[in-house]
């Protein structure tokens, strides 16, 4: 009868390479170029039996010669896959009794079988490095799973002599292989290999003798392991050193850091201590004693750049007098334009000058509002207005007046001051105003 885990072995696979995934997605920090993949060969003893327990078929199990080769990836520092192939021979015999000292009186006298080929594909997960600080070590323990095929012929001979033959045909068997190992780093390119493995057979006909459970056989060999391409091997990186070494070099950088900073520090105290000498301010004033010439100027006073009192000239107060308005009453009265335009007449030009010097003198601000009377459109009266009052300023700024202080301003025919419908009335509302102030 065969095992159940057999039976289940698509599930035990899944569920072996899903969980070996989350290592191989680990990231390997070092940006130097890794050795991942390699090749082996060894050679070792192949034995019918486990030393884990289990019924044997035979009381003595002879050590047989074998061999094998293996391909290997390694994905992490910590995971790898490997391709195995071992062949040999299994030996055993019944010419003792079994370590219970039950006497064997089995018909069968020997078994001889031809391991013809062994090829399983296993998980292999290095267990630690021996040095956790060092970046690259030479000794390394693993452990190994995985599953695959054993095809083998068995031979038995019977107590009376008789030989017989599993024939031509190869029997074919699902195996689980389980081992453990050390591997010794010779060079970047060459490791020693030491391992054992043992191999559970979905069968019970290795030994060509039928007893009802399933049979065994282990391989202990040793062999060399070539890495491929050039590098590091990346399965005697330490990750962990390496984190090490970035940790003792990031504190190194930071132990400089504030070494440089308590420098700086002691630098900014001294020059805080020389820079309260040179703004020394006795009296408050914000000016610093060295510059201040006013050193004893009383509290809350306030000071000039030279630390003395601020001396605040008095507002100039704007009188107009009444001669002020009976210049500018006079320029009212003589202001002529050529008709229908903002030509101003020459005979205006004597009282317009009065005026300007008189804002010049005393620097007063004027208001100039023109009008017109009802003759024509509005928009026309309104525009006429307007380039009348600026032709106003524009002749006071030309006689040196102040054009920020004048406001020319037109309003048209909307205000008149008498009526429109004589022909005084119209000629009272033609004007420009003039307003002081």
């Amino acid at each position: 009868m065969k095992l159940n885990l057999f039976k289940s072995l698509p599930v035990a696979l899944a569920g072996l390479f899903i969980g070996t995934a989350a290592l191989a997605q680990e990231p390997v920090t070092s940006t130097t170029p890794f050795r991942t993949w390699s090749i082996g060969v060894n050679a070792g003893a192949l034995t019918p039996l486990s030393p884990l327990g289990g019924k044997n078929d035979f009381s003595n199990n002879k050590t047989s010669f074998g061999y094998g080769l293996y391909i290997k990836k390694q994905f992490t520092p910590y995971f790898s896959l490997r391709l195995d192939g071992v062949r040999g021979k299994l030996k055993g015999d019944n010419t003792e009794a079994y370590d219970s000292g039950v006497a064997n009186n089995s018909s069968v006298s020997s078994f001889d079988t031809q391991l013809e080929y062994s090829g399983s594909l296993n998980a292999v997960v290095n267990m630690f490095n021996i040095d956790m600080f060092k970046k690259e070590n030479a000794l390394q323990l693993y452990v190994s799973a995985g599953a695959g095929l054993a095809g083998y012929k068995p031979t038995i001979t019977t107590a009376n002599g008789t030989s017989l033959y599993a024939g031509d045909k190869t029997i074919s068997e699902l195996i689980i292989p389980v081992g453990l190992g050390a591997k010794f780093k010779i060079s970047d390119a060459v490791n020693f290999d030491l391992g054992w493995t043992i191999n559970f057979v979905d069968g019970d006909n290795l030994d060509g003798y039928y007893r009802g459970s399933n049979d065994k056989y282990n391989y202990a060999y040793a062999g060399l392991e070539f890495a491929l391409g050039s590098g590091k091997q990346l399965a005697f990186h330490n990750p962990v050193a390496l984190t090490y070494d970035e940790a003792l070099k990031a504190k190194q950088t930071a132990d400089a850091l504030k070494g440089d900073l308590d420098a700086q520090k002691a630098e900014n105290a001294k020059l805080r201590s020389e820079m309260s000498d040179i703004l020394k301010d006795s009296d408050g004033d914000g000016v610093a004693d060295k510059l201040d010439k006013c050193p004893d100027t009383p509290s809350g006073t306030v000071v000039d750049g030279s630390g003395c009192p601020l001396v605040t000239p008095k507002p100039q107060v704007t009188v107009i007098t009444e001669e002020d308005r009976k210049v500018v009453s006079e320029a009212i009265k003589n202001l002529e334009f050529d008709l229908g335009k903002a030509t101003i007449r020459s005979k205006s030009y004597a009282s317009l000058n009065r005026v300007a010097a008189l804002l010049v003198q005393k620097n007063f601000s004027l208001k100039l509002a023109g009008h017109t009377d009802n003759t024509g459109s509005k928009e026309l009266n309104l525009r006429l207005s307007k380039e009348r009052a600026e032709s106003v300023k524009a002749y006071l700024v030309s006689q040196g007046a102040n054009a920020s202080r004048i406001e020319a301003t037109g309003y048209g025919m909307g205000q008149p001051i008498a009526t429109n419908k004589t022909a005084a009335g119209r000629q009272k509302n033609r004007r420009v105003e003039f307003t002081l102030y």
